[in-house]
């Protein structure tokens, strides 16, 4: 658990950092000037918490490419996403984040996902459960969709028409038989609030391997994810729905290929 002290006041530290930086009057006059203040952000997040990861556990590779996909080298890997919902920032939102995972041959063994405007600190250890401020979390209990509060995200920007097609026909889809379907970024906030219980799934298309972090918060408190056919969610799946047990499978069947 030291390991998770530790790590969780370094990302303290750099919310902290980040919170100096953060107005919500902020507002960007183009693409420049947001790409130019998205940079900074993730600099000045990075600055911070590479040589204090570093030292925390100083035989860890790092990895702050919060769109980076595919395989690891065998060992220990920092997975960082500097500013989960930068965009959201820059424009003076408040539904951004500070996310950090421990992968140990693939598998997430450790995260911290902060929701600084929040004061927000989502935690887990594999094997010890989630937690939001030191508060056991619970997956919800809802066991029928018809009454589920579902998301998807968007998890880097120039997808293409064909993911933006792929994403509307889901939405589509599960929009017929959820209570109320959610399209928001970023992806690990809506990941820590399946894992709160605050909503029920979330889907994503396009897995990249920062969300790690908010995988391991909805596996943890009792969650299930698995790719869209049904098998355990590797780092390396190329999509995957994370939900509470009872209502997993009916999401599945939605969002299943070829099931509608």
């Amino acid at each position: 658990m030291e390991l998770l002290a530790f790590t969780t006041a370094a990302v303290r530290r750099a919310g902290a950092r980040m919170l100096r930086r953060y107005s919500t009057e902020s507002r960007t006059s183009g693409l420049a000037e947001l790409v130019a203040a998205v940079r900074a952000n993730d600099e000045a997040v990075v600055d911070l918490l590479k040589p204090e990861l570093a030292e925390i556990r100083p035989s860890a590779s790092w990895l702050n490419d919060e769109h980076g996909s595919g395989p690891l080298e065998p060992g220990e890997w920092w997975l960082v996403d500097p500013v989960g919902g930068n965009m959201n920032a820059v424009h003076g939102m408040t539904d951004w984040n500070i996310g950090v995972s421990l992968v140990r041959d693939g598998r997430p063994v450790l995260a911290v996902v902060y929701f600084p405007p929040s004061d927000e600190m989502f935690t887990a250890v594999e094997g010890g459960g989630a937690f939001l401020n030191g508060v056991r979390l619970k997956v919800s209990r809802k066991t029928s969709l018809d009454g589920a509060l579902a998301g998807t995200g968007q998890a880097q920007p120039g997808q293409g028409p064909e993911m933006a097609d792929r994403v509307g026909a889901s939405y589509s889809a599960m929009a017929k038989e959820a209570l109320y379907v959610r399209i928001s970024v970023p992806v690990t906030h809506q990941l820590a609030q399946v894992a709160a219980g605050r909503m029920d799934l979330h889907w994503q298309y396009d897995n990249v391997r920062a969300h790690a972090s908010g995988v391991l918060l909805v596996q943890e408190a009792g969650g299930v994810v698995t790719d869209l056919d049904g098998k355990p969610w590797e780092l390396t799946s190329r999509e995957y729905l994370a939900a509470a047990p009872g209502v997993h499978a009916a999401a599945l069947e939605v969002l299943s290929p070829g099931s509608k």
